[in-house]
């Protein structure tokens, strides 16, 4: 499965974005994280095509949502109220078989738990 994200940029504090990720076949999960310069990759969100269904980190949550479209094996995330923290390389991932509901995993597990990762798409927010 290859993983193609797009939609990063510069934007200003307080500004929104959308990133999106289309995969070239079938998965059972697909989810966003992202790494900031000098830190560790963080999860952000996720989405369970059967099951669980979307989730967001706390750190995040209120101002990011994730979404899917499963017919185009796509997941988005629309990032609003940004702030300079939220600049990283934003790294879409996948499985094709199943996970555990996010809401029980690390971000450490969720991490290792991706089969498949993309390339990542820069966001970068500006004060």
């Amino acid at each position: 499965v290859q993983l193609q994200a797009s939609g990063g940029g510069l934007v200003q504090a307080g500004g929104s974005l959308r990133i999106s990720c289309t995969a070239s076949g079938r998965t059972f999960t697909m989810a966003w994280f992202r790494q900031a310069p000098g830190k560790e990759r963080e999860f952000v969100g996720g989405i369970i095509w059967s099951g669980e269904g979307t989730f967001i980190t706390d750190s995040v949550k209120g101002r990011f949502t994730i979404s899917g479209d499963k017919a185009k094996n796509s997941v988005y995330l629309q990032m609003n109220s940004l702030k300079p923290d939220d600049t990283a390389n934003y790294y879409c991932a996948a499985t094709v078989t199943p996970v555990p509901p996010y809401s029980v995993l690390t971000s450490a597990q969720a991490i290792a738990g991706m089969d498949y990762w993309g390339k990542g798409t820069l966001v970068t927010v500006s004060s």
